[in-house]
């Protein structure tokens, strides 16, 4: 009830009269608009509408300001965007979306990703922040609104955002352990370690047969073991980057949006600022133009795929961090009035046009390293071309103007005419030459992605640079930055649900969340933790992201109804959204999500569950396949996330759950007005206050109606009724369509 409902109690002999006559005129005035529009729904702080100004009067604005008071909410308009777009940009736009547009067909790419966000995208993106908005709940909040036997979707997003969580923070941890390591000049990774014994000193064999930057990758920050099945111990280094990732989540995370909010000022900007300054400083060097070039040659036949368009639909969905529950956190904590269609397209193609530049600043980088390496293979076969003069090849078949005495100084443009030379005259003899073509094309078509990308052709290329620790620095504070913005979302989808469903502090919540996800996380830091963080990303979210984000489509537009959700845009943003929306939720969109589950179900079968090996002996990646247990951990991850959506379902169909026992309040309904109970056993004070004091549904603390929807009369017994609902004593609400939940 009110917290000033004693008050009310007081002056009840002196103002009954009035106040019962207002509630009865008012219950008039309400009566229409609140048939028409099931429930208005305004949270912690909600807007009225009409009815809400004539019946509240001062007291009513002050119950609303108090509501409002108890929801955090944004600084400003500023902070919430910059906090969707920290948490839908994050590493995959670096090390994922350049490597689907090189292997993708270039610059070709961009076409179908282009459709796919105008299709998939926007539309879901404007969906999520809607119903946050809407209902200013989180995720098991707004579902369990929406309609109660789909209240496993909420806690299907939280299992998922957990398992996300376990591994990215990993991947945060990796990146502060290369940026301790930056502040060295040469950098530690810039050579191959030396070995010393009593009678030589000679380079590590392991790097030797690989590459001082994939050594120090695997060996040196890994200390990796050659199959998951070795675990190996803890790499205490690790160990030590995880605890220092996890207490930077903790504290920017433990005030909620109030302290994460001031972060993500730094944390969303500052990337941008270092994309921008490595693109200036990459296209001043050498080769920088042949990698971009590259990225924007279309290869036009590859659009025809079907495969090109699954992974497109697939980034996008990712991406924009759908069905995680952080972009319904984050807005839940907007005013009731903002407009979230603007928000949709302005994050989506910030996200869009974030990925572009990174895909320039990484072909960039990519083509001076892919010129340093033609440099390279050049030089070592034109010394083969010396060893095999006169033998093998003929001194007439060399340019007089090519000077084979320096061969430093030949150029790839003299080699390349060498080559084509020898070649027409060799034809059959050719290959056994043993003469690479040091093709540029080729070096740029070698695919990297993921933490092959930042961890060892990135810090290869800016050994490179001049002044090389300091874009060192730079990248992977850059790297932890993106990475810290994505947390941020992911621990928000985790933490508001279950705030909002189970009333509980803040700072408990946070700090215990993160103390078990740094206990489970050790399983990532020990020597095959690298195999563990490749199994969660590849089955933790994939499937179940998909399941979740179908069912939230559809919950909305076929449970709810579309044309129910357009009535609450409409009252929301003061306008009607366009048309488009309509046919996107309705039809096209569940369609494709459809379409892309299958599709993904059916590589998943296909595909043997294997991992990427580093095999020490070898000095090089193999492909294993998971052993049995393995195996198992891969289905249980699956099964795990989603498993909560048919047990509330089941829970919920056969009455295993009461509906209304399990809030901490519940929310009785009549003639429009909500009236909140306290869920102990309340006095009849309370309640004839309560009757006074009725509000309207706008007011209302929490927009989750429950089933219990009967006002309990003045001294009347709480008798249950055989379906377990309170009937005796109790009057029910004229409210036939109000959805059910127990929140």
């Amino acid at each position: 009830m009110p917290k000033n409902g004693k008050a009310v109690k007081r002056e009840l002999d002196d103002d009954v009269t009035e106040s019962v006559r207002d509630l009865l005129s008012n219950e008039d005035a309400c009566d229409d608009s609140f048939k028409k529009s099931s429930l208005i729904v305004g949270g912690h702080g909600g807007v009225g509408k009409e009815c809400d100004v004539e019946e509240g009067g001062s007291g009513g604005e002050e119950e609303e300001d108090e509501e409002e008071e108890e929801r955090p909410a944004w600084n400003s308009k500023l902070q919430y965007i910059l906090a969707q777009v920290g948490f839908s940009v994050g590493l995959g736009n670096v090390w994922r979306f350049p490597y689907l547009c090189q292997k993708n067909g270039g610059g070709a790419y961009l076409v179908p990703y282009l459709i796919l966000l105008i299709l998939i995208g926007i539309p879901l993106f404007f969906l999520e922040l809607a119903v946050g908005q809407r209902i200013r709940r989180g995720s098991i909040g707004v579902w369990n609104y929406i309609s109660p036997r789909l209240g496993g979707i909420g806690f299907a997003s939280c299992m998922v955002c957990f398992f996300v969580a376990l591994y990215y923070n990993v991947i945060i941890g990796w990146s502060l352990f290369y940026f301790s390591q930056s502040f060295q000049q040469p950098l530690p990774w810039d050579e191959c370690p030396l070995v010393k014994n009593k009678t030589s000193t000679y380079r590590e064999p392991e790097c030797e047969r690989s590459s001082a930057t994939t050594y120090y990758w695997y060996r040196e920050a890994l200390n990796i073991s050659d199959s998951i099945s070795e675990g190996g111990g803890l790499n205490w280094k690790m160990t030590v980057c995880l605890l220092i990732a996890w207490s930077m989540v903790c504290l920017a995370m433990i005030k909620g949006i109030q302290s994460s909010g001031k972060v993500m000022y730094f944390s969303s900007l500052f990337p941008y600022v270092v994309l921008i300054c490595f693109l200036v400083r990459a296209l001043l060097l050498k080769g920088s133009v042949d990698g971009i070039r590259h990225m924007f040659t279309p290869k036009l036949e590859i659009m025809l795929e079907a495969k090109v368009w699954r992974e497109a639909a697939t980034q996008v969905f990712f991406a924009l961090g759908l069905g995680f529950g952080g972009v319904i956190a984050f807005s839940s904590y907007n005013k009731r009035d903002n407009n979230c269609h603007f928000d949709a397209v302005l994050v989506s193609f910030i996200n869009f046009f974030t990925s572009v530049l990174a895909t320039l600043v990484v072909f960039a980088v990519l083509g001076f390293k892919a010129n340093i390496m033609i440099d390279k293979c050049v030089t070592l076969n034109t010394n083969k071309i010396v060893g095999l003069l006169g033998t093998d090849i003929e001194r007439s078949l060399i340019p007089h103007h090519i000077n084979l005495t320096h061969v430093d100084q030949v150029s790839a443009e003299d080699y390349h005419q060498m080559i084509e030379i020898i070649k027409d005259v060799k034809e059959d003899q050719y290959q056994a030459l043993g003469l690479d073509p040091c093709s540029i094309e080729q070096e740029l078509n070698k695919a990297v992605q993921g933490t092959g990308l930042a961890f060892i052709a990135f810090t290869e290329a800016m050994t490179h640079f001049p002044a090389s620790p300091f874009w060192s620095v730079m990248f992977f504070l850059m790297l932890v930055n993106l990475g810290l913005g994505s947390m941020f979302g992911t621990i928000e989808g985790i933490l508001t649900p279950l705030i909002d469903t189970f009333k509980v502090r803040k700072e408990f919540l946070t700090v215990g969340c993160c103390v078990l996800a740094f206990s489970i996380g050790l399983v990532f830091v020990q020597r095959s933790g690298n195999y563990f963080v490749a199994m969660f990303d590849d089955y933790s979210a994939t499937l179940p992201l998909l399941i979740v984000v179908v069912l939230e489509n559809v919950a909305v537009a076929w449970v709810y109804g579309i044309d129910k959700f357009f009535e609450d845009l409409k009252d929301m943003l003061g306008f009607t959204p366009y048309r488009f929306y309509y046919y996107m939720w309705k039809y096209i969109t569940p369609t494709l999500l459809l379409v892309l589950l299958c599709a993904s179900f059916i590589q998943l079968s296909m595909t043997p569950p294997s991992y990427s090996a580093w095999i020490q002996e070898e000095a090089k990646e193999q492909t294993l396949a998971f052993p049995p247990w393995g195996i198992v951990v891969c289905i249980s991850l699956v099964v795990m996330a989603v498993m909560p959506v048919p047990v509330v379902f089941g829970l919920r169909y056969f009455n295993v759950i009461d509906d209304g026992a399990s809030g901490r309040s519940a929310v009785s309904y009549k003639k429009g007005r909500i009236i909140k109970e306290a869920a102990g056993p309340g006095g009849a004070e309370d309640d004839d206050a309560s009757l006074i004091r009725g509000r309207s549904p706008s007011e209302a603390p929490s927009p989750m109606p429950g089933n219990n929807i009967y006002r309990k009369q003045s001294g009347a017994g709480a008798d249950t009724a055989p379906n377990g609902r309170y009937g005796i004593g109790y009057l029910m609400a004229d409210m036939p369509d109000m959805p059910e939940s127990d929140l």
